[in-house]
């Protein structure tokens, strides 16, 4: 039997498609628990105490800002000092919701959207920069041609020198509780071509990838310099995985052709960087990313996060397994919905179990629910330690 090692070990010899002394099980995300703590300190060692190899995700504190961009949790948001911005509600005639309205005054012009509050809106009367459920209830986004892109530059600054100063001061603080911890230290959460999904929405930007290619390359840019400026903190500070989101990046809305021609540039450059700082970068994609094994492949990718077998549109555990091992770390194999969250104890062991007799042989994998426990029932969380009870008891299971 291989000797113990540290979480941070562990998951490193995951990373590197190495076997470890057994197969490390890091939730990729578990807002139930989270909700639970305090602060995200208390999350860590709350993980701990289930057995989980948590991972220190910097900043450790959250920013002033960070309901405005909850769906990139990282360095805050910020805009050009100059930038104005104006909210109200409307109720109208014939409408089935309230109505928000947003403008964004800046030196260059100004950028507004509309938004339908509807029943289940979380934001009370305020409109967030960036949001996931910006996407289906706008009924006007912010961008709406090229010319606006140089508007949008006014709400797309580099952190500042205090941003980065207090990041700096958190990043010291978590780094001594991870080293405490032997846990490994993540960052991020990078964006790319996905954040025009709350721009200027998700199905716009596909067509405009057709018919406005000039467009969406210049859109495409102008995100990833911004975004570059924000992963340069974080790899300063000398942290072991940068990670980038990609929900809406797979081929459920992008070809492969169109992935290659507006997604493959940056991303492949962005992972240059964190090679070139000695880190890692990871991926989150939970759905269509089949088709895109070779590229990330071609791309140098070390970790692929959210391999979903149920809700994840043309998985195979197998097949990516037999294409990606000793190239690219896999993190999932369980979907954390329907079945941890709906499915019986006996369907979460099953899932456990096939989850590590496929994707755990030679390394290379990271056992998690996809892409989150967010229901806080006491069901769920006895399916929950029916999944960690599983991972326990493959510990010992012959997977060479």
């Amino acid at each position: 039997m291989k000797q113990e090692l540290s979480s941070r070990e562990r998951m490193l010899e995951a990373i590197y498609h190495r076997e470890a002394d057994y197969v490390p099980c890091c939730f990729m995300i578990f807002a139930a628990l989270k909700s639970r703590c305090k602060d995200r300190y208390e999350f860590v060692e709350k993980q701990l105490e289930i057995g989980l190899d948590a991972t220190v995700d910097l900043p450790m504190s959250p920013s002033d800002v960070e309901f405005d961009h909850s769906d990139i949790p990282g360095l805050p948001v910020r805009y050009h000092p100059e930038v104005k911005i104006r909210e109200w509600c409307e109720e109208r005639t014939g409408e089935q919701y309230p109505v928000l309205f947003k403008e964004y005054h800046t030196p260059s012009g100004i950028l507004s959207t509309v938004v339908n509050r509807t029943e289940d809106w979380p934001h009370g009367d305020h409109v967030p920069f960036l949001d996931d459920y910006l996407i289906p209830r706008s009924q006007k986004f912010l961008v709406e041609n090229r010319e606006d892109l140089e508007v949008l530059r006014y709400l797309l600054a580099p952190p500042t020198a205090g941003d980065i100063r207090a990041f700096r001061e958190d990043a010291q603080k978590a780094k001594k509780f991870a080293a405490k911890h032997g846990l490994l230290i993540t960052g991020g959460r990078g964006v790319g071509i996905e954040a025009a999904s709350w721009l200027y929405g998700l199905q716009n930007i596909i067509i405009a990838a057709m018919d406005e290619p000039g467009f969406v390359e210049e859109f495409a840019e102008l995100l990833y310099n911004w975004n570059r400026h924000r992963m340069e903190v974080f790899l300063d500070a000398g942290i072991d995985l940068f990670i980038r989101r990609g929900w809406y990046e797979g081929t459920d809305f992008w070809s492969p052709r169109l992935y290659r021609q507006f997604i493959f540039p940056h991303l492949k450059k962005e992972i240059e960087m964190a090679h070139q700082a000695g880190a890692k970068f990871g991926y989150i994609m939970t759905s269509g990313s089949m088709p895109l094994l070779d590229i990330f492949v071609e791309a140098g990718l070390d970790v692929l996060i959210g391999v979903d077998p149920i809700q994840g549109k043309g998985t195979d555990l197998t097949i990516m397994k037999r294409k990606l091992k000793g190239k690219v770390c896999l993190w999932g194999g369980v979907n954390g919905f329907v079945t941890v969250e709906l499915g019986s104890k006996v369907e979460v062991r099953e899932a456990v179990h096939n989850a590590i007799r496929t994707l755990a042989p030679g390394g290379g994998f990271i056992l998690s629910p996809v892409d989150n426990i967010r229901d806080t029932s006491e069901e769920t969380w006895e399916n929950v330690m029916a999944m960690v009870e599983a991972w326990k008891d493959m510990r010992e299971y012959p997977i060479a």
